[in-house]
């Protein structure tokens, strides 16, 4: 009986331990090494030391780590789908033995005009049928959230892209509007006095780019990375702007053909995660869809 026990194949396989697949897995969502390393508090050399022990339990080149960023090989691919799935198992078993629900995060960036009762209602019925994710939100420039993106930093980014930046999930047309203080208009100002984020925020070269085309002269007069900052500036007078439509507000007037200035569509929201995101932030990049497509249906019809 021992001998049969001994001389069975399946002892003689390998035990892939599920902490080094955890490394693995978080190495190519984040990634990077030293992103990874950041998520699972630890340091690049252990995430590196955890991944090579893995090669070596595997047999196989698991990372490309010769090309630019992180790839996994073919062997990598298949490794990963069969990680994801023992990783799951992992905590579903864990809720069975404990009874509680495991805490999955998932961190989320938007734009600041995106914190607003539309997208918590996405998001809190999110929660209601997925209660075992813990949301960690920010806001800020897109620019800002790319690179926190690109950093490790965020897991699934809504950002404000000029068309084919980037390539993404999905996208999705954003429409936008010239606007004017309703009390204390300031387009007829010579020169014209203009609000605008700052440099590395969208919108600033063509607001500037379509007041140079009417050939009158400006100022920047405000500048704000905060979009209550820059709707509050134009609604007293500071300046005109270029907002998203859905940031307009009762105490400002739209600007456009009347006065010379041209439609700009030249910007669209997209939606990003990594190829190899974990369903729950597949399922609420689908979430942040479905709240936008309504939104693009009525701009398109």
């Amino acid at each position: 009986m021992d001998h049969q026990l001994s001389s069975s194949p399946s002892l003689n396989r390998p035990l892939y331990d599920l902490d080094l697949l955890l490394a693995l897995l978080t190495v190519v969502d984040c990634g990077s090494f030293t992103a990874a390393a950041s998520r699972l508090h630890s340091t690049q050399s252990t995430i590196s030391q955890k991944v090579r022990r893995l090669e070596e339990l595997a047999g196989l080149r698991l990372l490309d780590r010769a090309s630019r960023g992180v790839s996994t090989t073919e062997a990598g691919q298949t490794l990963l789908a069969y990680a994801r799935q023992m990783l799951a198992l992992n905590h579903q078993l864990s809720e069975a033995l404990s009874g509680s629900l495991v805490t999955i995060s998932v961190r989320l960036g938007v734009p600041e005009d995106f914190t607003n009762g539309q997208t918590m209602r996405a998001l809190a019925g999110f929660n209601r049928r997925f209660p075992q994710v813990r949301l960690e939100v920010s806001s800020g420039l897109s620019s800002d959230l790319l690179a926190a993106y690109d950093q490790g930093e965020l897991d699934l980014v809504l950002v404000k892209q000029r068309h084919n930046a980037r390539e993404a999930v999905a996208c999705l047309p954003e429409q936008t509007a010239w606007v004017d203080s309703a009390t204390d208009p300031v387009f007829h100002l010579d020169p014209i006095p203009l609000v605008t984020f700052p440099r590395r925020g969208v919108y600033r070269e063509e607001i500037i780019s379509a007041v140079e085309s009417l050939g009158r002269r400006w100022r920047i007069s405000f500048t704000s990375s905060s979009l209550s900052g820059i709707q509050g500036a134009v609604a007293d007078g500071m300046g005109i702007s270029l907002l998203p439509r859905r940031a307009v507000r009762q105490d400002h007037i739209e600007l456009g053909q009347a006065q010379g200035l041209p439609r700009i569509d030249a910007f669209e929201l997209a939606i990003l995660h990594r190829p190899h995101a974990n369903e729950m932030v597949t399922a609420l990049s689908r979430v942040l869809v479905e709240m936008l497509a309504p939104e693009s249906a009525r701009r398109t019809s």
